[in-house]
């Protein structure tokens, strides 16, 4: 069974060693993904009576934070896979399907690529039917863990001839013919998530495969579930970041004893507090996924995700000002944990995006056209 602090101890010396040369090289941590995969680290949080170990949701998320101390990109990158399990475990708990997808990765401890990036309401790709199901062509970027994926859980544009434009909600082997992994994941941080575009070229994705079925570009109750969960797990990756910046500044800041010092490294505390605060806060609104979906669930969420955002970037630029010089140089390695954090804004809702969306949400206003601008954004910033 999985033991979160065994693992850590375990693996983190090993990660921790070979995070800069990953950041150098923009390499995939595939031998990360390797050593959590023996250790069962991806069906963790598959319930045991689905032949997973049933570690709550906040363990998980305490994990990724951990393993984001020694290697960010592979807590990132875990992540991504864990908020996919956590959204069907939370499924399953409520009477909704999501036990098949939980089974298969207890069984073959299967790792599980999102599309949700670049999906969002509208997604993108189109489905053409066909005997049996659909044949699916579309380029889906910032696959997070894909050189190691099983399944891509994504989703596409269907033309249906009675109810109009829709999204289908679907996975999708890797190995599947027509499947293609890129090697474009060329970023300012969190170089070795390998987070490529993945091309999918007439896949065939059977009729029984398709999960939900949605109308297109509009809000849909499954982006609060997903949320929900996503957003503490995918947090805990720059807590740990921030945490990471800290430990190396103090420990510079031991070496003087001048005041000026004193009052930075009191800046950077504060800072650090305060993401720390917003991210107990997060997860507790998950509350190990008994939490009930709704946008005011979601306002609440993606506002502790802003807040806790610019507090791991100030946490980090206020690290290497505690250090001085010397933080400057690559060595040190807050140049790369600063280069991380950045990172930290660019996942759903960047923030004049979530302050427009929580505004709304609190007049009783329409949210879809706040939701469907974030998705015009990203769109030009990937350049799909």
């Amino acid at each position: 069974m999985f033991n979160r602090q065994t693992v850590v101890d375990k693996l983190g010396a090993s990660f921790s060693g070979q995070a800069a040369a990953h950041d150098a090289e923009d390499r995939f941590v595939s031998e990360n993904f390797a050593a959590l995969k023996e250790e069962k680290a991806f069906s963790a949080m598959v319930p045991v009576e689905l032949g997973g170990s049933g570690v709550p949701h906040s363990e998980i998320c305490q994990f990724i934070r951990a393993i984001a101390r020694h290697c960010p990109s592979t807590a990132l990158a875990y992540s991504m896979h864990s908020h996919l399990v956590a959204a069907a475990a939370w499924n399953h708990g409520h009477g909704k399907p999501g036990e098949k997808l939980l089974r298969r990765v207890a069984e073959g401890e299967l790792v599980l690529v999102s599309t949700g990036a670049t999906d969002w309401l509208s997604s993108n790709g189109t489905l053409e039917a066909c005997e049996g199901g659909f044949r699916f062509s579309a380029r889906k970027r910032f696959a997070s863990g894909s050189p190691a994926g099983d399944l891509l859980i994504t989703s596409g544009r269907y033309c249906d001839p009675v109810e109009g434009m829709q999204v289908l909600h679907f996975p999708v082997s890797l190995r599947a013919a027509g499947v293609q992994i890129g090697t474009d994941w060329q970023a300012m941080g969190m170089r070795g998530t390998g987070s490529h575009t993945v091309a999918l070229d007439n896949v065939f994705v059977p009729e029984e495969s398709i999960s939900l079925r949605r109308p297109m570009g509009a809000f849909h109750n499954v982006w609060n579930i997903v949320l929900g969960v996503a957003m503490p797990l995918i947090s805990a990756a720059y807590m740990g970041v921030a945490e990471s910046s800290a430990g190396i500044a103090r420990e510079s800041a031991r070496r003087r004893k001048d005041d000026l010092t004193a009052v930075l490294l009191g800046e950077m505390e504060n800072e650090l507090t305060a993401a720390q605060l917003a991210f107990d806060s997060i997860v507790g609104l998950a509350d190990n996924l008994a939490f009930t979906p709704s946008l005011e669930n979601t306002s609440a969420v993606l506002t502790r995700k802003t807040l806790l955002a610019q507090a791991v970037v100030n946490t980090t630029q206020k690290a290497i000002e505690v250090a001085g010089g010397p933080g400057y140089f690559r060595s040190m390695g807050l140049e790369r944990l600063m280069r991380d954090a950045m990172a930290s804004q660019f996942h759903p809702l960047p923030a004049k995006k979530q302050q427009r969306f929580t505004g709304r949400v609190m007049m009783g206003l329409d949210v879809n056209a706040v939701m469907e601008g974030a998705e015009e954004a990203a769109t030009v910033a990937v350049g799909r």
